[in-house]
This record gives structure tokens, C-alpha cells and sequence, in this order.
């Protein structure tokens, strides 16, 4: 039995006799001469010929155990002392860069609305161009940004329509081997009528403190809240505002109060290639500018019972101005306007505010130092037809009537963008009748915009 068991044992290889596997730690020479030559005197008490011929075996199976565990702690020794130099190359070697794009190369009818992007797997961008040849122009390089770790890059310009674009990237992996990649792609073609373009109010004036910024656009805005985000209003020095739309093809801006006298405001519609609806695209980004003068004029009419109108610049009273309102049934409306226009001299139409030639309200009139605060027809200007009136009664078909000599001073004294409260008619001001961005409240204003309460991209 003694024969059989040692057999099976030594059949097993490293584990046979309780040795150590080439993972186990090495056992010392003398621990190993103690364990094989205690086993092998462990005999049974009858010794027989097959007892002997298995003790021998036994102590030459365990000189070749001995044998193997020496070489065996040898190549661990080599193993502990260092790697194979060609295996440590080979695992530390680095794959090459993997680079990929929202773009595929020789693709057609791209969208102008694509906003280009690349991306490196095993490495870093080094270098990325998207570049186009403009007729006028030459090469055009598109704007982008790269993330802080490299693995990406962003173009932040769209495209433009029918145009063939280059993109060129070069990488490299942690080795330093670089990687090169250029692809070639042309966008969609767009008609006329599938573009919108945007334009600013305004722009190289200098204004009153109520001016709002105002952007109007060619044609109905379907995707409002791409397009307000699109949108940028810098002031110097800085005053927190806010956007409202007032209809589908105008929004407007303004601040929280009043902008600050002499303050400069820069207007960003970077609407170029912006999907705004209705299969049609933004063309062109449009910019603007326009300077708020630097004092503060403001003024207050009462039409309801002093029918007088004051003149405010610094917060002081400057001159005080007899006036002549609407008459019952065409009151002049009580609200806090913005000055529009103004026309050293004009002629009145009544047929301009729906009144037909023979009708007895009928007027054609001739007008000097005419300024407009509503879209329905209400002017401030110069009306000698009415002086007896004026500080007395309201006489007028809704504008606000003064004397030459007063309507020529407030012509020079105030500005586009000056704002003017009237009080005392009781008949309100609509929004959207003028520039009404001062009647509510900067609160109302803003829920006039696309965006959601919250929303990071919300101007305050």
C-alpha cells in the first residue's frame, strides 16, 4: 500500500509530498530533507520486499523533488530579482491614439447646424483645424475649444451653407507617436427662404437710460430657446438684465434698472447656422452697439390733473412744461413709454390710426418737433393750434400737445430711449405698444423669455 500511495503522489508534479507549487514560497534544503526523510522512515511494522523496494523509490522520488524545488527557487529568485527586459517593453508599450468625429470624411449635405467635434481615445489632441476658403476672405479658421485633459475639441461656430470644409488633427499617444487625420466634408445647400437673419436697433447710437436691446429677426422664430441662447449682451460696466420676447420675430433686453448713465452696451446674435424651426436656418451672425448717454433724463406728464410735464436730468428738475392730453375717448394712455423717434417735422394722417377722410375726426396735419412713444400714434410735438389749452384741459387726439418753443426744447433735451410716465388718464398701456419694457415689472419682463426659471444660460 506503502508503494501505491507514494506513486500517486508523485504523479501529481510540484504538489506531490506536500512540495510547493512554482507560485508557493521555497522551502529551505533542510526543511525539505527533514519531511522526505521522516516519511520515508515512517515504515509499517511488517517489513516486507515491496516495503523496501518502496522506501527506495521514495528517496529517489525525493532526491528529483529536491532537484526541481532548487531549479524552481532559482527561476523565482530570477523572477524576484527583476523582469524580462523584452516583456517590460512589450507591457508598457502604448497603443496608438484612436480618433473620432461628428463628421465623416467626404460626407455631403452636412447640417449647418453641426457644431464640429473630435475626440482622441489612448492620448491627446495636439493640434485641430476646421478651416473653409471664403471667396473675399481666403482661408477661414472656425473657432473651437479644447478640453482641459485634451481628449476633446469643439468647435464653437457653425457651419456655413454649401461650403467645403477641411478638418486636420494630429495626436499623439503616451509614447509621443503622433497621429494624423484629415477629413473633407461639405454642408447642405439652403435657399433664401430657408435662412433667417437677425438685426440689432440702435446700432452707434447714443441713447437714453430706458433703451432696450432689440433684436429683430427676418422671419418667425419657431425655436426660441437655441435662439436666446445664442444671444449675448456685454455692458461696461456690467448690469445685470435679463430677455423677453415680445413676438415670434422680436425679442428684447433689458436690465434689472435703468442703465447706468454713459454706460456702452455690445449686442452678440450669434445665430449663424442655428436650427430655428420650421426646416430654416440662422444666416450670418449680426452685431451691435450703442452708447447710453451720460446724463439721465427722465420726465413725468400728468394729463389727469396738473396737465403738466416735468423734466428730470440727474434727478433734478430742470424745466416744467404746460401740456394738452387726449380728450375723452382718445386718452393718452398712462404707462412709462420710451422715446422711438423723432422727426423735426412731419405731417399727422389720421387715415394712420384708422380714421377714414370723411369722417369728421378726419386730420391731416403738419407738425414740427415731433417725438413717438407708441406704436398706435402717440407723439409728443408742437401743436400752437392748442396753447390756450395747455396746462388747463386735454383737447388732442391722444398725443401730447406743447408750444413751438417748448416742443423745440424738448427735442433737443431729450433723446431715443428716454423713458416718459404718464399718469392721471386711467387708460392703460398695452405691452408691446411702443417699447412698454419699463410698464412691468423686471419680473414679468423675464418670464417673457424662453428659458425656464433656473435655467444656466438665463441673463441676471
Amino acid at each position: 500500500m506503502g508503494f501505491r500511495v507514494a506513486e500517486r503522489r508523485a504523479s501529481i508534479g510540484y504538489w506531490s509530498f506536500g512540495l510547493p507549487g512554482p507560485s508557493s514560497r521555497c522551502l529551505t534544503l533542510g526543511d525539505l530533507l527533514m519531511r522526505l526523510f521522516a516519511r520515508s522512515l515512517a515504515t509499517p511494522s511488517r517489513i516486507t520486499s515491496g516495503d523496501v523496494r518502496s522506501s527506495r523509490l521514495l528517496r529517489l522520488v525525493a532526491a528529483g523533488a529536491i532537484f526541481a524545488l532548487a531549479a524552481g527557487c532559482s527561476n523565482a529568485a530570477a523572477s524576484d530579482d527583476g523582469a524580462d527586459p523584452a516583456a517590460t517593453a512589450s507591457a508598457t508599450k502604448q497603443p496608438p491614439v484612436i480618433l473620432g468625429s461628428n463628421v465623416d470624411d467626404g460626407a455631403t449635405d452636412v447640417p449647418v447646424s453641426r457644431l464640429v467635434n473630435v475626440t482622441a481615445i489612448h492620448g491627446e489632441l495636439d493640434e485641430v483645424t476646421l478651416t473653409y476658403s471664403d471667396p473675399k476672405e481666403g482661408r477661414v479658421d472656425l473657432r473651437g475649444k479644447l478640453a482641459d485633459d485634451g481628449s476633446s475639441w469643439s468647435a464653437e461656430q457653425r457651419l456655413e451653407p454649401a461650403t467645403a470644409y477641411s478638418l486636420s488633427v494630429v495626436a499623439r499617444n503616451g509614447d509621443g507617436e503622433t497621429t494624423t487625420e484629415t477629413r473633407s466634408f461639405t454642408t447642405h445647400t439652403l435657399s433664401d427662404s430657408d435662412q433667417v437673419t437677425a438685426a440689432v436697433s440702435m446700432n452707434g447710437n447714443t441713447v437714453g437710460i430706458a433703451m432696450p436691446v432689440i433684436i429683430s429677426f427676418s422671419k418667425p422664430i419657431k425655436n426660441k430657446i437655441d435662439v436666446e441662447r445664442s444671444l449675448e449682451v456685454i455692458s461696461d460696466p456690467p448690469q445685470p438684465g435679463g430677455w423677453g420676447w415680445f413676438r415670434d420675430n422680436e425679442i428684447h433686453y433689458r436690465p434689472v434698472e435703468y442703465w447706468k448713465p454713459g454706460t456702452t452696451v455690445k449686442v452678440n446674435a450669434n445665430i449663424n447656422g442655428i436650427d430655428v424651426g420650421k426646416g430654416r436656418y440662422g444666416r450670418s451672425d449680426a452685431k451691435g452697439s450703442f452708447t447710453v448717454r451720460p446724463v439721465a433724463t427722465t420726465a413725468r406728464a400728468d394729463v389727469g390733473s396738473t396737465h403738466q410735464m416735468e423734466v428730470f436730468q440727474n434727478g433734478e428738475l430742470v424745466r416744467t412744461v404746460p401740456i394738452s392730453g387726449g380728450r375723452a375717448g382718445d386718452a393718452t394712455r398712462d404707462g412709462i413709454k420710451v422715446i422711438i423717434e423723432k422727426r423735426d417735422h412731419m405731417v399727422m394722417d389720421a387715415e394712420t390710426i384708422g380714421i377714414e377722410k370723411d369722417d369728421p375726426d378726419y386730420y391731416n396735419t403738419p407738425v414740427d418737433w415731433a417725438m413717438r412713444v407708441t406704436w398706435s400714434g402717440e407723439f409728443i410735438h408742437s401743436a400752437p393750434w392748442s396753447v390756450g389749452s395747455q396746462g388747463r384741459a386735454n383737447v388732442s387726439h391722444g398725443c401730447t400737445n406743447v408750444s413751438p418753443a417748448n416742443g423745440e426744447w424738448l427735442f433737443e433735451n431729450l433723446r431715443i430711449g428716454d423713458p416718459v410716465e404718464f399718469v392721471g388718464s386711467g387708460r392703460p398701456l398695452k405691452r408691446g405698444n411702443g417699447w412698454t419694457d419699463w410698464n412691468i415689472s423686471f419680473e414679468e419682463f423675464v418670464s417673457h423669455s424662453a428659458l425656464t426659471p433656473g435655467d444656466p444660460d438665463i441673463v441676471y
